[in-house]
């Protein structure tokens, strides 16, 4: 009899395959009844190579099977109706032993299994191959890492103890330590529809560590979205990294800590660039809200669509921060206690997570205003949104107001003016003091703000009872006739003071702020120190101020903070730790070139 399978054609006795196969007797005497000797099989599962091992197996000849082929060739027997009621000890009942006692016990071979199942769909899954290997999988990744001996990834270089290649083995294997994890390379070999329900298997069972969970997810996003490290994923085939990405962010942890922010926000920037679905993106921002506080600069640097001006997407971010603020007020998101943190500024131990925020947004703050197109309302609004939670100092907001500045010049004196007064001048550590009082691109209000809450610190840690009153030396070294109260004048007055200071000026109060930092160093008397001060404020005022008409609104928000200050001196003065951030530079006595902390 002839066999047509596709287009390879088997010349085969007939008497052997009949008393085997149940579905060639039925086709046999069809074939008999049209006197034709052909029999035509072209949707036979595995095709002629899956059909061959059947035959082979009808004539008694030694078949090969391994994990590569018993799929087909379980499929393909089934097809052909090899059952044990047609013959005892048919091909089917074989495999089954084959699959049971070999297959299904080999870590390596399930997942090799498990990835041909797709292909014979849907034979296998009828055939209930895909949920045995399923079952296979999963059991072995909750199996005791201490009775994990085989060659757990494919990837993995063997030790040379275990090649026996190592010229100083003894001969005794030792015990190699096993991670938790040990099974997460392997498994991102599988497709996506594979991967997923192997996960859901993994997760069902229960008592597995979700950060084991977190990581498999990690590991499968790098293997298979190509780019993903870079952020950049090829557009060849967007609806199956759509699908990726909704598949990944639909199996992650609901757990805490379960996987990075990093990650998270690395996976956010891919939704975007691959234009998925809302739902999955607004999943994913929630998910980072929690983690905020783990977040870093660099993770934050998210590029911004092509059709933005702006360099970084500063939207997504003032979004992440929403997204934490509505967390920690619902208190859906319990904060664990970060102990290190506690150490080092224990004022702010209940408030740690906030305070980690702020420190990382005030950083993205500075490298995003390092972009000219950057509109100064998208940095006021991001810079708000944190300005009410806990800073040790405000050194990192004054760096990002520095930068700011330096890098849009042309911005006007109310911009100026407002971008300013994100930071508190109180909260700035000596060295920024220092940078302050000679940087010349703040506005002199500004400046001297700095230097009187300096002077009131000297005063205050020298054992001084009392702040000295700045504003009234200043108002009295103004001409007697300089208290009318005409409108355009109080205008002028204003602008002159939130202009920016000239060379003269800033020289006259550095020196003035290192004969503040002297004086804070020797013991004297507070009294004299406060005469002298207050001489030598008159006297870089007094220049400034000649001639011009000070209105009192002016000095009410000059020197708002001045009563506050001695009753917030415990709570709101704190050493800095932005003095070893690798932003702020000292300042130099040269006034030949510009100041920055960048």
């Amino acid at each position: 009899m002839v066999i047509n399978v596709g287009d390879v054609k088997f010349y085969l006795h007939k008497f052997p395959l009949l008393s085997k196969s149940f579905r060639l007797q039925k086709l046999t005497a069809n074939t008999n009844e049209e006197n034709n000797d052909e029999i035509n099989i072209d949707d036979i599962p595995g095709g002629p190579a899956a059909f061959e091992i059947c035959a082979k197996f009808c004539y008694g000849m030694t078949v090969t099977l391994n994990a590569y082929n018993v799929v087909a060739a379980r499929c393909a027997a089934e097809y052909l109706e090899m059952y044990e009621t047609v013959e005892k000890g048919n091909i089917i009942y074989k495999l089954e032993v084959f699959l049971t006692s070999s297959i299904f016990r080999s870590w390596k071979d399930s997942i090799i299994v498990l990835q041909t199942t797709k292909a014979f769909l849907p034979w296998s899954e009828e055939l209930k191959i895909v949920s045995h290997c399923l079952d296979s999988v999963a059991s072995k990744a909750y199996i005791d890492t201490s009775k994990v001996d085989w060659s757990y990834t494919y990837n993995r270089k063997k030790l040379p103890s275990e090649n026996g290649s190592d010229p100083l083995w003894n001969g005794v294997q030792k015990q190699q330590y096993v991670p938790r994890d040990w099974w997460v390379e392997d498994l991102s070999e599988l497709h996506i529809d594979l991967y997923k329900r192997v996960i859901t298997t993994i997760k069902t069972k229960g008592g597995m560590s979700p950060e084991v969970i977190g990581e498999a997810l990690r590991a499968y996003a790098y293997r298979r979205l190509p780019g993903f490290s870079k952020g950049k994923i090829p557009g060849s085939d967007p609806v199956k990294y759509q699908y990726l990405v909704d598949m990944i962010t639909s199996l992650l942890p609901t757990e805490k800590h379960s996987v990075s922010c990093s990650f998270l926000i690395r996976l956010l920037q891919t939704s975007v660039s691959l234009e998925c679905e809302e739902t999955v993106q607004s999943e994913l921002k929630r998910r980072i809200g929690q983690h905020l506080d783990e977040a870093s600069v660099a993770d934050l640097l998210l590029r911004a669509p092509a059709n933005e001006t702006t360099t970084y997407d500063v939207d997504t971010v003032h979004e992440l921060v929403q997204q934490f603020m509505l967390q920690k007020r619902s208190g859906r998101s319990d904060f664990p206690e970060d102990n290190e943190f506690q150490e080092m500024y224990p004022a702010f131990a209940s408030d740690s997570s906030k305070v980690k925020v702020a420190r990382v947004i005030d950083g993205y703050l500075a490298e995003v205003s390092r972009d000219p197109n950057l509109p100064l309302v998208k940095f006021v609004n991001l810079a708000e949104m944190v300005s009410g939670f806990p800073r040790p100092s405000h050194d990192g907001i004054y760096r990002a107001i520095d930068m700011y500045l330096k890098e849009h010049p042309g911005i006007t004196k109310s911009e100026r003016k407002r971008i300013c007064k994100l930071m508190d001048c109180r909260k700035l550590s000596a060295e920024a003091c220092m940078h302050a009082v000679q940087n010349e691109r703040l506005p002199l209000r500004v400046v001297v703000q700095v230097l009187f809450f300096e002077q009131a610190r000297a005063t205050t840690s020298s054992g001084g009872g009392s702040t000295p009153d700045l504003a009234g030396t200043i108002k009295s070294s103004l001409p007697g006739e300089s208290h009318g109260s005409s409108r355009s004048a109080t205008t002028n007055t204003d602008e002159d003071w939130d202009a920016v200071p000239t060379a003269e000026e800033l020289k006259a109060l550095k020196g003035e702020l290192a004969t503040l930092r002297l004086r804070d160093k020797e013991a004297g008397c507070n009294d004299t120190n406060s005469i002298d001060i207050k001489m030598s404020v008159e006297k870089v005022i007094g220049g400034k101020a000649k001639g011009l008409i000070m209105s009192k609104k002016l000095f009410s928000k000059l020197w708002s903070n001045k009563d506050r200050l001695s009753e917030n001196s415990s709570s709101d003065t704190s050493e800095s730790p932005g003095s070893s951030n690798a932003g702020e530079s000292k300042s130099t006595p040269s006034r030949s070139r510009r100041h920055s902390l960048s």
